[in-house]
């Protein structure tokens, strides 16, 4: 597999610390070999805040920092999208923003984020539609706000990433390919997750066709597994508080090595579309939820996002995709 580019192995730092510290997050990094890590939340000394809240103070010493320990931010773990779409009470605590005042404040600061972190990658959302309304019927308006997302993040020269999640208009692969077609915008693409897939009651073959779904629009991945003992079909709504049954990736129900087989073959593609786009490659990035997770985050501890790595790793080998961790002579400089 000589022309298969390498992945880049990442992760989001938060889920490998036990109390979101950030010596924790990358230490924790450091020692399991990753060189990239996705920031989302983080005490750098002032109590933990989502990087969005991040003082400058803050982010100055998070910059030299994460220097000191050899990582560099592959993405910004924003929440942008996890936001009403519409201004009506559907029994949900989602917030609603006015959407011109979104883009001036919300996004603007995570493009600030990225330009400070030296990213070029954004993780974003696809709107929360009025709970127990089609999704389908929301694509139009999301497609028009992401379409003015994407084009405030191309001309600060960064990529808005759509990741697939329950509850949102952007919930299945099929969904994220129309809204996708309709964007039609280089600076959006999107990111695959199985484990968001999974959970709302999908197959391993289905999840694998929603994946083949987003190929044409994908931009990177999020690794998470899930293994439901009892599966019931379909869900609707997904109460994402109650979900207990995370694991690593070569343990899961969402096929991750037929998936990542298929991947294999088309990493040239991908690897070109993201450098295109500034990006140092293809960024394979662990979420992996194994001690819980929820609506804005999870948790893995130390220990669990060590496993959930060795898991993935295993999967990388057996389907042949090349990847690399830290090395003898990475340490000696």
């Amino acid at each position: 597999m000589s022309n298969t580019p390498p992945v880049l192995l990442s992760g989001f730092a938060d889920e490998a610390a036990n109390e979101k510290l950030a010596v924790q997050q990358y230490s924790a990094f450091a020692a399991v070999g990753l060189r990239y890590y996705s920031i989302r939340f983080i005490d750098a000394g002032e109590g933990i805040k989502n990087v969005m809240a991040l003082s400058d103070p803050e982010i100055q010493h998070l910059v030299k920092m994460q220097g000191d320990y050899g990582l560099k931010v592959s993405s910004i773990g924003s929440p942008i999208g996890k936001v009403k779409l519409q201004d009506v009470d559907d029994g949900t605590s989602n917030k609603f923003v006015p959407f011109k005042q979104y883009l001036a404040e919300d996004v603007a600061t995570a493009c600030d984020r990225a330009e400070a972190f030296g990213a070029k990658l954004i993780r974003g959302f696809a709107f929360y539609h009025p709970k127990g309304t089609d999704p389908a019927d929301h694509v139009d308006q999301v497609a028009d706000q992401l379409g003015q997302i994407a084009e405030i993040c191309d001309k600060r020269g960064l990529t808005f990433g759509l990741e697939v999640e329950a509850n949102l208009v952007g919930q299945t692969g099929d969904l994220l390919k129309v809204i996708a077609e309709k964007v039609n915008h280089p600076a959006m693409l999107t990111i695959f997750d199985g484990g968001n897939i999974v959970t709302q009651g999908f197959t391993a073959d289905e999840t694998f066709a929603q994946y083949v779904a987003m190929k044409p629009s994908l931009g990177w991945l999020h690794i998470k597994d899930y293994h439901d003992p009892s599966p019931t079909g379909r869900i609707e709504h997904v109460d994402e508080a109650s979900l207990a049954n995370f694991v690593p990736a070569d343990m899961g129900d969402s096929g991750h090595e037929a998936i990542l087989r298929d991947l294999r073959d088309y990493l040239p593609e991908v690897h070109a579309r993201m450098t295109a786009r500034g990006a140092d490659g293809v960024f394979i990035d662990m979420e992996p939820h194994v001690k819980g997770g929820g609506q804005f985050g999870g948790f893995s501890g130390p220990d669990g996002f060590g496993v959930a790595l060795r898991g993935l790793c295993r999967v990388l080998d057996y389907v042949q995709i090349p990847y690399s961790l830290r090395t003898f002579a990475d340490i000696k400089g």
